[in-house]
């Protein structure tokens, strides 16, 4: 028997959009001096604003802003002041916590329900730990009197807009750093909504500015050379190149780029609460996840079983309205980043790997692409061996916990792993010789504010979360 769900659309009317935005410098809104861009709603392709550019001047302002602010006020602060702000912005973000994942949703693309239960909430948590860190910077393990760096420049990605801008702000204004953030070009709108969060907060003037534009723009904030701190989560590829402009300064850089994570199955799993962890692993948030389980690697032994579930499983997924409560695979985000997956899935036919979709209609305006398997994938596919970035799996199997190993770790990435069996001992040797910054053990895409997350190779360096990620945002003092 199938079930047909009726529409459950969350309602627009908790968000007021402007017609256009301007940059968030000094805590006031002000204009940019670049050519203004237009931000869309992807599953709609309809505009839902004009947003400023910052040029190098503006990012110039921003700076010495920022700069002001650690001098004057942020810096000089009691870690016990400074905790109190982020405990009034954790507190308002769950109150506008309805307004934030609208909002969010129209502008990237991203079911309703996963917005609201995952990204916000988890964003929120993000302000309450590092709250209670701020005044008890002495114990993180960093000497008894560790010091703030000054002025961290922070470039966030469009998969989860909010939540990055939670992850990179919470940990630097919680050690006395003061922030100049760049969201991504395609999604900016919660980053200005949080501009508004902050003059809510009453933050003083400077500690956070908020600059809208493309790639110009982060370039000339990331090599400004009043920046003490890089941070940025985004491609391998621009990362590379952020590397490149801070080698040779004393900058202090943390860098979480792509993926290309395995979720290794074994014959002993438990095979629906595997396949459960599969779907979640890949084509959550449309697959847009830097750590998504996007090769997966199965037991010979019940590899046509998993797949059998798993076809079953993915037949039931819903497709469509990001803002329908039932959905559970969106829009992609862009049209560039649509023609990237649809590039690839290409290729990975073309090179004999088995392509296979569940019926579903999609939407005629917007950016969509159906959750989509391949199975008869070798290493040597190019799909097994570039991340897609969206809702695409590659399926590979083994015979012996070496082989595993041996294919997880045939890859240039190492941001994140599954392991699911029902042994513990098996679970444990397989880990401890994955080449990756977080392996997850019968579960996955669990995060934490409390646990570091980060990558090796080319998955980036640097930790970020936990007690671990306060290092980036600190000077260790002389014990």
């Amino acid at each position: 028997m199938v079930f047909e769900y009726a529409p459950a659309p969350e309602s627009t009317s908790v968000v007021h959009l402007e017609k256009s935005y301007g940059l968030f410098v000094n805590g006031e809104f002000v204009d940019g001096r670049g050519q203004g861009f237009a931000t869309v709603n992807p599953a709609t392709e309809e505009v839902l604003a004009e947003v400023a550019e910052a040029d190098a001047r503006d990012v110039d302002d921003a700076v010495k802003a920022a700069r002001r602010a650690h001098s004057r006020v942020w810096g000089p602060m009691s870690g016990a002041e400074r905790g109190k702000y982020l405990f009034r912005i954790a507190r308002i973000i769950q109150e506008r916590a309805r307004e934030i994942a609208v909002l969010e949703t129209l502008d990237n693309g991203k079911p309703i329900k996963e917005a609201r239960d995952v990204d916000v909430p988890t964003a929120a948590a993000h302000f309450f730990y590092h709250a209670g860190w701020a005044d008890k910077l002495e114990h993180a393990g960093l000497g008894t009197s560790p010091r703030s760096l000054g002025v961290a420049a922070q470039v966030i990605p469009w998969n989860f807009p909010f939540l990055m801008l939670a992850w990179k702000l919470a940990p630097a204004l919680a050690c006395g750093n003061t922030v100049v953030l760049k969201p991504a070009e395609t999604t900016p709108l919660s980053a200005l909504l949080f501009a508004e969060i902050c003059q809510q907060a009453d933050l003083p003037p400077g500690v956070v500015n908020i600059l809208t534009g493309a790639g110009a723009t982060g370039q000339a904030l990331v090599g400004h050379d009043d920046v003490d701190k890089v941070a940025f989560t985004g491609s391998t590829e621009v990362g590379k190149a952020i590397a490149r402009t801070v080698a040779g300064t004393t900058k202090k850089v943390t860098l979480e780029l792509g993926g290309k994570a395995a979720n290794i199955v074994y014959d002993d799993a438990p095979l629906d609460q595997a396949v459960e962890g599969i779907v979640d692993g890949i084509f959550f948030n449309q697959g847009h996840v830097c750590c998504a389980g996007s090769r997966l690697l199965v037991q010979e032994s019940v590899a046509e079983d998993v797949l059998e579930r798993l076809k079953r499983r993915m037949s039931t997924l819903r497709v469509g309205d990001p803002l329908d409560k039932n959905t559970d695979v969106g829009a992609i985000n862009s049209p560039e980043q649509l023609a990237r997956i649809r590039e690839l899935a290409g290729i990975g036919e073309a090179e004999g790997a088995e392509r296979w979709s569940p019926a579903c209609e999609l939407p005629e305006r917007g950016y969509w692409f159906a959750p989509t398997i391949f199975t008869g994938v070798t290493q040597a596919h190019r799909i097994a061996r570039e991340e897609i970035f969206g809702p695409v799996l590659s399926v590979l199997t083994f015979r012996t916990p070496k082989e595993a190993v041996e294919k997880a770790n045939n890859t240039p990435y190492g941001l994140s792993a599954g392991v699911w069996s029902d042994k513990g001992s098996r679970t444990l040797w397989t880990a401890a010789r994955l080449r990756a910054g977080v392996v997850w053990s019968n579960t996955f895409n669990k995060f934490d504010p409390t646990s570091p997350f980060g990558g090796y190779q080319e998955s980036g360096y640097g930790r970020e979360g936990g007690r671990h990620g306060l290092a980036a945002y600190m000077e260790e003092s002389v014990r």
